[in-house]
């Protein structure tokens, strides 16, 4: 399944590209073997990581338009404030794992002892972390991962979390100039368990000292001569950078930014194709009613059918019609159900999301300015021995280095299989009220009952099978990664969250969905072009008419048989829909459920 993981579809990146737009989501997870660089579409924007509020579209931004990053005095300091109190806590002898002891099972393994600036420590440590960025180049297994937004994103998340981490100023730097500069290291896609991505950022690693190859502005080359060209020294790494940078879970959270941004997508998507349906099969539109909803008010499903009435506000479905049946199959009557469900997972990930990129994952955890009065278990004995007094090597502040389970991805590893169940969910409402049109039943009437003969013969491309074979392979996406618990290293680490595979599953969701979406958008708009038929005076809502006008421009309603697309019409409905976001053709609406307030890193609660 990997080597279809994560790679945008190469024919519409390239259209895309040459037309001078922003490159399109990564969706399609065909190809594998096509480097797939970005389109600096906001080469000229600054987002600003402050460890505290970087959002979903300012990860997107850096990582798919090319939008420069900054950290800000705030961030700097913190991170400058965990760097002097681990080289203090070394100084005052507190046994600080992975630092001046080992990790996993070497953790009681003394790796020097004292002040880590003596000459003689300064040059170990120097040594040793050379080395182990040098060794990052080994680290994980193919295939390499081709989506370079998803590289960067894991290098923006990083460099926005690690400002919590003991890093030197040298990594700080080096981290947000690579951004900057467009260096993008060449990233193995296995080789992590999903909780503590130490492979995949040792890759990064290591093109930071020049090993390994890396991407300059998509062009691939040795990683020294990518950063000598973008006018930077390799990395002198020192004390423990490499921990600094390697522990975290930057990659799953990379992957769960992006699948959230697809989602939103597919989601607005399948709204606003929805509405077209409920046009096409003049339905009864009672079920998303705002006196129905409030009988049974969840908030994301009483928001989702009221944006469906809004979209379609002003059709024709809400004038008398004789012929107009009580009520739907229950896959178009219940549709804003599985669709309000689906925004619910999405945004109960987003929440989850975006706590997880603004806080630290890393073991140990640094906690600059704490005293024993900070908190009551702080002033016991157990918690003493890692109390830091403070001195010269942390300007005088003390604090506490904790060994942790902060990389534990819970519970974001279960919300992103959540996700993925929510879409499976809707996903077969989708297919099946793509097969309720040729119901007369539901519809009434038949093609042929409206369209001329010639007029029939423009039926776009719809294959009875292929929903159905869709949504089987959705619907295997569906079933959960089995919970697994497998001991290693010495027993040491002995529970694995496998959320490499799960946020790849779940993107493989969005882009089949969106494949589903396609059959389901084209039967709609085929059955508006009947409604219409029957009465060319029909509205169907602002937002309806805009999509299949729109559509119209890339799947005519009459064209000779010479001139149609070679190519299956799903899949020109799919470009289609990644190259024109349903919020072109409707914005605004009812407001969503507000998001629930998130708590700040490194806050001790009241």
């Amino acid at each position: 399944m990997l080597d279809r993981i994560a790679k945008p579809k190469l024919l519409l990146c390239t259209l895309t590209v040459m037309a001078g737009l922003a490159a399109p989501p990564a969706q399609a997870f065909e190809a594998a073997t096509v480097y797939q660089p970005i389109f600096e579409a906001a080469a000229d924007k600054t987002v600003t990581l402050t460890g505290h509020d970087l959002t979903i579209d300012q990860v997107i931004a850096i990582a798919r338009n090319g939008a420069k990053v900054e950290l800000s005095p705030e961030a700097l300091q913190r991170s400058a404030d965990a760097y002097g109190l681990l080289l203090e806590g070394a100084a005052e002898g507190v046994t600080i794992y992975w630092f001046n002891r080992g990790a996993g099972d070497q953790r009681e393994t003394v790796i020097f002892s004292g002040d880590p600036t003596t000459p003689e420590n300064t040059k170990l440590l120097k040594d040793q972390q050379l080395a182990r960025f040098k060794g990052g180049v080994n680290r994980g297994y193919g295939p390499e991962l081709q989506e370079e937004a998803l590289v960067r994103a894991i290098m923006a998340i990083r460099a926005n979390t690690m400002s919590y981490e003991a890093a030197s100023p040298q990594l700080t730097h080096m981290l947000v100039d690579m951004l900057n500069k467009r260096v993008t290291p060449v990233v193995q896609s296995r080789g992590t368990l999903g909780e503590g991505d130490l492979a995949t950022l040792g890759n990064i690693g290591a093109a930071m000292v020049g090993e390994g190859d890396a991407y300059l502005k998509g062009v691939r080359m040795p990683a020294a001569q990518a950063l000598e060209q973008a006018g930077l020294k390799p990395l002198e790494p020192f004390a423990a950078d490499q921990a600094a940078l390697i522990s975290t879970n930057a990659y799953a959270q990379a992957q769960a930014v992006l699948l959230l941004e697809d989602t939103r997508k597919l989601l607005e998507w399948t709204d606003l194709s929805y509405a077209m349906g409920l046009n096409g099969m003049n339905s009864s539109v009672t079920p998303i009613s705002a006196p129905v909803q409030s009988m049974r008010p969840y908030p994301w499903l009483t928001w989702d059918a009221a944006r469906v009435m809004d979209m379609i506000k002003g059709s024709y479905l809400f004038d008398d019609d004789p012929a107009r049946i009580i009520q739907d199959p229950e896959s178009m009557r219940a549709s804003s159900q599985r669709q309000g469900s689906a925004w619910q997972a999405w945004a109960d990930l987003r929440d989850s999301v975006l706590l997880s990129i603004n806080s630290s994952d890393h073991n140990p955890a640094i906690l600059p300015g704490l005293t024993p009065q900070s908190s009551p278990e702080l002033s016991t004995p157990q918690f003493m021995k890692y109390y830091i007094k403070g001195g010269p090597l942390s300007n005088g502040k003390s604090g506490y280095i904790f060994s942790n389970a902060n990389w534990d991805p819970y519970p974001m590893a279960n919300q992103v299989e959540a996700l993925t169940n929510a879409l499976t969910n809707l996903g077969v409402a989708v297919a099946q009220r793509i097969e309720r049109f040729r119901n007369p039943f539901f519809t009434v009437v038949k093609p042929a009952d409206v369209l001329k003969p010639d007029e029939r013969k423009d039926i776009p491309g719809f294959d009875g099978y292929l929903p159905t074979d869709l949504w089987q392979e959705l619907a295997d996406l569906g079933s959960p990664v089995t919970p697994n618990g497998q001991a290693i290293v010495a027993t040491v680490e002995d529970l694995e969250a496998q959320t490499r595979i799960k946020t790849q599953r779940a993107r493989e969701a969005v882009d089949v969905s969106f494949h589903l979406l396609a059959q389901d958008l084209l039967t709609a708009s085929y059955w508006m072009e009947i409604r219409k038929a029957q009465n060319p005076q029909r509205k169907f809502g602002e937002a309806p008419t805009a999509a299949l006008a729109a559509l119209r421009q890339a799947i005519p309603w009459h064209q000779p048989a010479s001139e149609r697309q070679k190519r299956p019409l799903g899949m020109v409905a799919y470009d289609f829909m990644q190259e024109n976001p349903a919020s072109k053709f409707y914005s605004g609406g009812p407001q969503p459920p507000a998001a629930a307030a998130l708590p700040s890193a490194g806050v001790l609660p009241k």
